[in-house]
């Protein structure tokens, strides 16, 4: 397969192959979930060009650098030939080509362009890591191209019932003949012809004027620049003498950045998606984890998600969407993907609890009590969602089964088919309760009652919210707790009550929400740090202990970035250092081999038989709870806190770092609505206000 390439701007995404060409079954210009561009293809002479190099500049930008092939009588590298992508609302393609030899050269240039309309949905099908590919229903076949002459551009129409169409614009004229625009070009020795070519995605049908087209693509890559620099300016700048501290970091500012969305309720690209390809939308789950990540970064990503997902909150019981009043959001999608699967989706057990979570932790960060008013309704829903429908049998856990056909048969972050394992392979029926779930309940109830007391003034509800919570603990501590194998918590409950007693990472998260008593915290940090779940590189989702247990699995054995920052975070919480540092020290390290670039996922095979972390080959890049992993670890690493009720940034940091560490500088930390400078030196952790 050739090397991909992913270039973005929010919703909007080209996927590409190492020349620039889309002509792959998952390659194509994606808005709205949706397929506007599924063929691009350049030719000279008939013959595609040889590459010399290609990367991306920024996330929106690309540029390919080729030789001519040697066709229609053309030499070695007579010709040179440069292709650069930009990628905001739509695409813009520019080409130049040089004549780098003696004498004048005459050659066609050829670039042939296609668009099926597909569905996300069905083009996701064709990903070996995430479909169906030998299963797949066919793609549609690309629709006619007509030509505009007076125009110059090529249109593409749909032919369903909704107006999309794809615009087609050449800043010169050629040849045409059906999908492709010939240039039947002549240069002299030295001299250069180019050509631009814009692409616009048009969900509503309504046309680009030409004229204005190039306008619009200039206003367009500066506010996408502008959008950039603002965003480098905003977060915290670092410093660090650990070479992959601050170029994981770095790429992280970058990724989050990229993966901004103009979400629907006006919040201008505050909103992060989930990650590229096939995620570019609003994950109830992965945006929350994420915004709970970064709060480093200030509290407007994770404001805006609140804003949206408490306007996307359910309402009605819905089966068919698995829909409940107070549940939050699992997955929006526009455009055909919504047509053919849903508008809104909410099979998730998980995102309810931590939206109450990170209501409280923007609470913590900013003491904004006005916010906390403001979301008061929607808070009180989810927290009677949790009450009335989470807990399906009222047995003080909260459980999920999927009450539609087509929706996840897994509704915890581990939400492929084959994750919920018994010790012995096989596999757990539903309703099922996981272990993590009940974590971000009882941490959810704890905190929901400290707003209920602190902003809301109702006392009552916080008592009882403090009562159940503990009585969560205990119950969960007797139900959960397998005795075996030196003693850990159950992956989940099944549908019979019997304990799913794999070992896995979800105890990590047990340790992030504070639901593990003080005399079990020695044995799960044992699990986790143990031979069968830490890997080296990372802690495992599952233990090779285990008979399910599968190294390239996506939720059976490999490791996981996010996970492994919650982890970390739940050490610290802890003040388990020594594991929570060597977990950082770890990831940091396995991130220097993906580039800097930590991925959704990579394999679970133990870093003493592996010189390098090894790859999931079709890993989401970037992700969003991926790029924010990062960023949690240098949050933990440092120890920061803050501290609402005198309004200062603090650390817990114990008083010796280790040396590889080095020296640290993170200034421009918000919070309060103050600035903060975290340093560490010669193994100490200082805090001051800038």
């Amino acid at each position: 397969m050739n090397q991909q390439l992913r270039i973005l701007e929010g919703a909007t995404f080209c996927i590409c192959d190492e020349l620039g060409d889309l002509h792959g079954k998952v390659e194509g210009l994606f808005a709205q979930d949706t397929r506007f561009l599924s063929g691009l293809r350049l030719t000279i002479n008939g013959q595609r060009p040889g590459l010399l190099s290609s990367d991306k500049i920024e996330y929106f930008s690309a540029a390919f650098f080729m030789r001519n092939p040697l066709a229609g009588g053309l030499g070695h590298d007579v010709l040179s030939i440069r292709r650069e992508r930009f990628v905001g609302d739509g695409m813009q393609d520019s080409f130049t080509v040089q004549n780098e030899s003696m004498e004048r050269v005459e050659f066609d240039l050829e670039l042939d362009v296609a668009a099926d309309f597909a569905d996300i949905f069905a083009v996701k099908d064709y990903d070996f890591a995430l479909g169906d590919p030998m299963g797949a229903k066919p793609l549609p076949d690309p629709r006619p191209v007509e030509y505009d002459e007076g125009r110059n551009q090529f249109l593409i129409s749909d032919d369903g019932d909704l107006p999309l169409k794809t615009q087609v614009i050449f800043s010169e004229p050629g040849e045409v003949n059906g999908s492709t625009m010939t240039f039947h070009l002549s240069l002299e020795p030295r001299e250069r012809w180019g050509v631009h070519v814009e692409v616009f995605p048009l969900p509503d049908g309504e046309l680009v004027a030409p004229r204005f087209a190039e306008l619009r693509f200039g206003e367009e890559v500066g506010r996408v620049r502008d959008s950039l620099a603002a965003w480098q300016l905003r977060v915290p700048q670092l410093r660090a003498s650990w070479d992959a501290l601050a170029h994981a970091f770095g790429q992280s500012v970058s990724d989050l950045a990229s993966l901004r969305m103009r979400s629907d309720n006006g919040g201008i690209g505050k909103l992060p998606g989930a990650g590229v390809p096939w995620f570019m939308t609003v994950f109830g789950r992965d945006t929350i984890i994420t915004c709970l990540q970064t709060l480093l970064f200030g509290p407007e990503l994770a404001r805006t998600a609140l804003e949206v997902l408490a306007d996307l909150q359910a309402k009605e019981d819905d089966a068919r969407l698995d829909a409940e009043p107070g549940k939050i959001v699992h997955e929006v999608r526009h455009g055909k993907a919504a047509r053919t699967w849903f508008e809104r989706y909410y099979g998730t057990v998980d995102a309810t609890p931590l939206y109450l979570i990170l209501l409280s932790e923007v609470w913590r960060w900013t003491d904004d009590a006005a916010l906390v008013r403001d979301l008061k309704q929607p808070a009180l829903a989810a927290l009677g969602w949790i009450e009335q429908y989470g807990d399906r049998d009222h047995d003080g856990f909260i459980e999920y089964e999927r009450r539609t056909d087509f929706g996840l048969e897994n509704q915890s972050w581990k939400d492929s088919w084959d994750s919920q394992r018994f010790h012995d392979g096989s596999l757990a029926s539903a309703p099922l309760a996981p272990c993590e779930v009940q974590g971000y309940v009882y941490d959810a109830k704890r905190r929901v009652a400290e707003l209920a007391r602190e902003v809301w003034r109702d006392r009552e509800l916080a008592a009882r919210l403090d009562r159940e919570a503990e009585e969560l603990r205990r119950r969960f501590d007797e139900a959960f707790w397998v005795e075996g194998r030196g003693g850990y918590y159950a992956l989940a409950l099944d549908a019979e009550k019997r304990q799913v007693d794999s070992l896995c990472s979800n105890i990590g998260h047990l340790l992030w929400s504070g639901i593990v008593p003080p005399h079990r915290v020695d044995a799960v940090v044992d699990q986790l740090m143990g031979d069968e779940l830490w890997s080296g590189w990372g802690v495992r989702t599952m233990s090779t202990g285990d008979a399910g247990y599968n190294p390239l699995s996506y939720h059976n054995g490999t490791v996981w970035p996010h996970d492994n920052s919650i982890v970390a975070a739940g050490l610290a919480r802890y003040a388990r250092w020594p594991e929570a540092q060597r977990v950082i020290q770890r990831m940091l390290t396995a991130a220097q081999h993906f580039n800097y670039q930590l991925p959704e996922v990579f394999a679970g095979m133990r870093r003493s038989e592996t010189p390098f972390p090894i790859a999931y080959p079709t890993a989401a890049r970037p992700q969003a709870w991926a790029a924010g992993a990062p960023v949690l670890m240098l949050q933990a690493l440092l120890g920061l806190q803050p501290d609402r009720r005198r309004h200062a940034l603090e650390t817990v940091a114990p008083p010796e770092l280790p040396s590889w560490a080095g020296t640290i500088r993170l200034s421009g930390i918000r919070a309060f609505g103050s600035l903060w400078d975290a340093r560490l030196e010669d193994g100490t952790v200082r805090v001051d206000a800038a």
